[in-house]
């Protein structure tokens, strides 16, 4: 039996964020003076980590204070987590599929995100998974996707080969992140990245739900073993 490493992003794969970070990166924009980021704008930077995706966000103003911002960016969206703690929503069936992977003996979990550690442990503790993920990479952990460190530091983790590992993301940073670590790539259709954007950058098929991951794994261990 080959173990497999199935890794899952968390905002915009597993956790529905979206309206806590725009409000929060248009909050940390307007409070240094700044217009905020339109709504397409931020979506397109989720996934990378805070430095990474503020200097995106005002890579046409030299003058930004991107660090400032990121700092502000980080102080919103924790008193947003703590003001309203039921604004941020599991996506249909997350739960259920981590808990039906979890439970077999040919499949090892893991997250790699650009959430701090902080935000992680927040994640897990709230839903109750704390003991669920046998890996967890972050942005205080790794470089910001799409580079592969994430990934290969989550393989050796967890001890298994690349090829056995695949990376569930709904970003393109996610795919060329696994893609650059020799992982497989699989898309989700409900975040914040298109579908022709996430084949293009690397994805094998796109999930339009969580039930469909369990055949989409078998569907992948065939192919290796042909």
């Amino acid at each position: 039996m080959t173990m497999k490493l199935v890794i899952f992003d968390v905002d915009g794969t597993l956790l529905d964020s979206q309206h806590a970070i725009v409000a929060a990166m248009a909050k940390a924009y307007i409070q240094h003076g700044l217009p905020a980021p339109t709504r397409e704008a931020v979506r397109a930077i989720v996934g990378l980590s805070v430095a990474e995706a503020v200097a995106a966000l005002s890579a046409e103003a030299s003058d930004h204070p991107l660090q400032d911002i990121g700092d502000a960016f980080k102080r919103s969206f924790m008193e947003s987590r703590k003001s309203s703690p039921d604004g941020m929503a599991l996506y249909p069936g997350a739960l259920e599929i981590i808990e039906t992977l979890a439970a077999r003996h040919d499949v090892l979990l893991g997250l790699a995100t650009g959430n701090s550690r902080r935000g992680v442990a927040h994640f897990l503790e709230r839903f109750g998974i704390e003991d669920r993920f046998v890996t967890r990479q972050t942005a205080d952990d790794a470089p910001s996707k799409p580079h592969p460190a994430m990934v290969l530091q989550a393989i050796a983790e967890a001890g298994v080969s690349p090829e056995c590992a695949v990376m569930i993301g709904d970003t393109t940073f996610d795919m060329e992140m696994a893609r650059a670590a020799g992982a497989r790539a699989i898309g989700v259709g409900w975040g914040y990245h298109p579908r022709e954007r996430l084949f293009a950058a690397g994805a094998e098929t796109i999930l339009e739900s969580f039930e469909e991951l369990p055949g989409v794994l078998g569907l992948l261990d065939a192919v290796e073993a042909a």
